[in-house]
């Protein structure tokens, strides 16, 4: 059956059950102990998830009795486990792979409400409305299935939020959340620090080393950098500081990716780690680097998280709506934000093996921000106005 016809089927579907639906909840029980039971749902890539904690904070704020139960994408599982804002995970494999299923397992655990921060539609709102919850939230709202929201009457979309971060909180507030900051929340757990620090000095890498971070892959080939700039980069930064060594992160399908980039490097202060170090050791990693070269990634929120310093580079995404808190007072990561160079501009679906607009940003503006973090020097936002578009 196609995706298609099971959306359709689906969306008639839930009409029909809505149309029965006898529940009236009511609004004063937001934001007190009547609420015992929550379902959060960011069931998507690490960084989106990330950017999902400071949400997760402000309900642990606002219900700190409840259970709060996390649906996380099946793969960054670990990632999360130590979150002190999560009482419960629940794996997601996402699509319709076990759909109904979850949804009856989500209906015996008696949510009380439900919190979309993201998560993928048509499936997202459909479990939220099936799992039997009184209150369901989610923004934006403006998908077919927004009549089985609670907040369905005032539509919103991507463009009323500045920051994924924002997106979130005001999911939260709808909710009854309390108000927070934007920090994420990602605990480096003792055990794997110590456990990055055997592997280090397995490798000849003592606790005085300075450790530049490349994560070359990227969730799609139109935020990659190329790995010829990395290698270049990184055979600078190694004749500049004799006392660095170049981590190269990444998932085991960037293994290769970043294999060949070390390969091109040719020098023994370099170390693969893609697809090397579990998941969950990850963090500790971050946080031990002194900085991160990355496009815009997991990865990058990672190391903000922990607050270690990125040099984040962005083309096709918009570092205003992702990216870390640069150029703010006090900020020590530097963005370098060219334009989308092709239009339309087709994203996950790029037909460049080296995207022309990644292509824009040089390698000495990178090794200059990278010299300047390493410095001490402030944080800041480096724009370039955009020259006639390429027609695809």
């Amino acid at each position: 059956m196609g995706t298609r016809l099971r959306e359709t089927l689906l969306l008639h579907g839930l009409r029909l059950l809505h149309k029965f639906d006898a529940r009236q909840p009511a609004p004063h029980r937001l934001g007190t102990k009547a609420i015992r039971r929550i379902l959060a749902i960011s069931s998507t890539a690490i960084g989106d998830t990330l950017l999902s904690t400071p949400a997760l904070r402000s309900l642990r704020l606002a219900y700190p009795q409840a259970q709060i139960s996390v649906l996380l994408n099946t793969d960054y599982t670990a990632l999360f486990a130590n979150n002190p804002d999560i009482d419960e995970i629940i794996p997601y494999a996402g699509g319709y792979r076990r759909f109904l299923r979850l949804a009856c397992s989500l209906r015996r655990r008696h949510f009380d409400m439900v919190v979309i921060l993201h998560g993928n539609e048509p499936q997202a709102t459909p479990l939220a409305y099936l799992s039997g919850a009184d209150f369901r939230f989610k923004l934006p709202n403006n998908n077919d299935f927004r009549f089985l929201l609670s907040n369905h009457e005032a539509e919103h979309g991507w463009d009323a939020f500045a920051h994924g971060i924002d997106q979130r909180l005001a999911v939260a507030a709808l909710a009854g959340g309390a108000p927070t900051d934007h920090r994420m929340t990602l605990p480096v757990a003792e055990a794997h620090a110590a456990a990055l620090d055997q592997r280090l000095a397995s490798r000849g890498i003592t606790g005085k080393a300075t450790l530049i971070g490349f994560q070359p892959g990227a969730s799609t080939i139109s935020r990659r950098w190329s790995a010829n700039n990395f290698a270049e980069l990184g055979r600078r930064l190694l004749a500049r500081y004799p006392d660095c060594h170049l981590i190269l992160t990444g998932s085991p399908k960037e293994r290769k990716l970043a294999a060949g980039i070390a390969e091109a490097i040719a020098a023994p202060r370099v170390w693969n780690t893609a697809g090397e170090l579990p998941l969950a050791e990850l963090p500790a990693l971050m946080q031990r680097l002194a900085l991160l070269v990355t496009g815009d990634t997991g990865p990058m929120h990672m190391a903000v998280a922990v607050d270690t310093p990125v040099v984040a580079l962005f083309a096709v995404s918009d570092w205003q709506c992702s990216g870390p808190p640069a150029g703010e007072k006090g900020s020590r990561h530097f963005v370098i934000q060219k334009w989308r160079t092709c239009t339309p501009c087709l994203s996950k679906r790029c037909p460049y093996a080296e995207p022309p607009c990644m292509a824009n940003i040089s390698v000495d503006e990178v090794e200059t921000a990278v010299t300047d973090c390493l410095a001490g020097k402030p944080g800041r936002v480096s724009r370039a106005s955009a020259p006639p578009e390429i027609f695809l």
